[in-house]
């Protein structure tokens, strides 16, 4: 069983859903408190093992670029003030050498076009995929709870959580042939389907391990919902020819590319930092916000 060390994250979408504010910066880097999505993203990947990140990245993303990167204005304006702890937090987001690519998907052609722009880089072997939109607040990084699993059954894992009937037109659902515990035996997916023809309430959320193969159905460029290339569809043909599971994982999930999910993350991370936690209950109790 080949090991998994690269991670391949799409960051080339437009963020329509926050215009203006996406307007002249990437979604991926806005901030849940004071760090940006995508760090968040890199951070859970290197926490669970990965060594190598792909960006497959679009036009007007080079704020990603530049925030694994050095600044050295900013670094030499903080070292003469003194903000030693500050520079040893940018210090901690910088790569090792070598470690991160970015690669232009050109078109806008779906997540399943993103996930193939990267693979000269990926190359024969599995790979994981993360979308930052996806933020999961867990005690074990949710990656490294799948990887858990992928070394004990190897193939393909997919992270699932259970979601309202009437909301699975939004995601990517599974078919489940058997279950045990955490662990979903998957033989069908359906990219978002109606809540009446929905096989279940189990969706895919953002983050995946793959097998290679799956370059080759997504060399196909076959359409499917939105009129785009789908994962999901390309995932589907994949099932039977080697393990493909689910994982019910452990954490709690924020759909940050929903202006209610963003808001959520921010208001449940920042209670988390004592600094801030009295503040906000003591605007939440002023202004009677809790019904």
């Amino acid at each position: 069983m080949k090991p998994v060390k690269k991670a391949v994250f799409p960051v080339g979408g437009m963020g329509t859903r926050f215009l203006p504010a996406t307007k002249s910066m990437p979604k991926e880097m806005l901030p849940i408190v004071d760090k940006p999505l995508i760090q968040y993203a890199v951070e859970e990947a290197r926490a669970a093992g990965i060594n190598e990140i792909i960006f497959v990245t679009g036009r007007g993303k080079s704020a990603i670029e530049d925030h694994f990167d050095h600044s050295y204005e900013l670094e030499d304006m903080l070292a003469k003030k003194n903000k030693n702890d500050i520079l040893e937090q940018l210090a901690q987001i910088l790569p090792d050498e070598g470690s991160i690519s970015y690669i232009r998907q050109q078109e806008p052609l779906g997540l399943g076009h993103a996930i193939y722009c990267a693979r000269h880089i990926v190359g024969d072997e599995p790979f994981a995929v993360l979308l930052a939109d996806d933020l999961v607040r867990a005690d074990r990084p949710c990656l490294k709870q799948m990887l858990d699993l992928y070394y004990e059954r190897g193939g393909n894992v997919v992270a699932v959580e259970e979601v309202p009937h009437e909301k699975t037109s939004s995601y990517g659902i599974l078919d489940v042939a058997s279950r045990e515990d955490k662990i979903i035996e998957i033989k069908g997916m359906v990219e978002k389907p109606k809540p009446e023809d929905a096989p279940s309430n189990l969706s895919i959320i953002g983050r995946y391990i793959l097998q290679p193969e799956i370059f080759d159905h997504l060399a196909k460029k076959q359409l499917g919902a939105g009129n785009e290339i789908q994962l999901t569809d390309a995932m589907a043909k994949m099932l039977g020819d080697s393990p493909f599971h689910g994982y019910l994982f452990e954490g709690e999930r924020f759909d940050c590319g929903d202006k209610t999910g963003f808001i959520l993350a921010n208001l449940a991370f920042a209670m988390e930092r004592p600094e801030m936690c009295e503040g906000i209950k003591n605007y939440i109790h002023k202004n009677k916000l809790l019904i």
